[in-house]
């Protein structure tokens, strides 16, 4: 019967072969080799994403900060005995903020322009082609090619 090799006596006998200089050589002349592939996605282009951030920014920061600071205008109300304020009125107030920073969450996305130049300011006239191309989006792709054709 043979005896087992360790794993250190097969590193240090015949297969260790390259050293580690040209073994990291070679990884840097195969990551040379390789190219990035054409990208031809059909996603987002980045100046519409930039201005869906703008608005998203806006319509949704604002919202959402506002939303927190009733949390310490109400505790300074209350603490300085301005008025009495219950603390399920404070939970509403600012529940109803943080939901319309949800809807301005969805309105910076479908309210900014596809095209070169920004739009108008408030984007509504954008608001149904935007919904069709995300309806689009979530269809097969063998739906859309008929559809086009």
């Amino acid at each position: 019967m043979k005896k087992k090799q360790s794993k250190k006596n097969i590193l240090n006998g015949k297969n260790k072969t390259l050293s580690e200089k040209t073994v990291f050589s070679n990884l840097e002349k195969k990551s040379n080799r390789v190219t990035a592939p054409k990208q031809t996605s059909s996603g987002i282009p980045k100046y519409v994403a930039d201005r869906m951030a703008r608005r998203i920014f806006f319509t949704t920061g604002i919202p959402t900060i506002m939303g927190m600071s009733v949390f310490v205008v109400s505790y300074i109300i209350v603490t300085r005995n301005i008025a009495e304020i219950p603390p399920s009125s404070t939970i509403a107030i600012s529940a109803l903020f943080f939901l319309l920073g949800l809807a301005g969450l969805s309105f910076g996305i479908l309210s900014a322009s596809w095209d070169k130049e920004p739009g108008s300011f408030l984007g509504i006239e954008n608001i149904p082609i935007n919904i069709q191309r995300a309806k689009a989006a979530f269809k097969p792709a063998t739906q859309n090619f008929e559809e086009n054709n």
